[in-house]
């Protein structure tokens, strides 16, 4: 079901408002800059050495060699998927930052609760 115009504008006007007001959210998802595949690569060589690693540790009954390979393949998983810090993009800051935070989402959530209002005194 598509959106209506009035509820086209208010997303559009929602959206606008969380990238003007939430810098460190439009940073962590939109600037994530480039993937750093090294970390990619080294992190999938681990994680397929630690799954070796744990089939030889199942296949000879060996509890040591098991937990190592589990081991070796988490933190090689966990490289792989990790974000980089190095290029990250450093958040653009904000005319509103030093404003209150309760100032700029209480004027927010009072123009919804308006606009809430309008619209239910409009429909019945």
């Amino acid at each position: 079901m598509p959106l209506s115009e009035q509820e086209q504008r208010l997303l559009d006007e929602m959206e606008r408002n969380l990238y003007r007001n939430d810098a460190d959210f439009v940073a962590a998802v939109s600037g994530r800059g480039r993937p750093n595949y090294r970390s990619i690569v080294l992190g999938v060589l681990l994680a397929v050495a630690g799954i070796g690693g744990l089939i030889a540790g199942v296949a000879l009954q060996l509890l040591v060699v098991g937990i190592l390979g589990f081991a070796v393949m988490f933190v090689g998983v966990l490289l792989a998927i990790t974000p980089s810090k190095r290029g990250a993009v450093a958040p653009a800051e904000s005319p509103l930052r030093n404003a209150s935070p309760k100032t700029t989402r209480a004027g927010f959530m009072d123009r919804l609760n308006e606009r809430w209002d309008r619209r239910q005194d409009g429909d019945g």
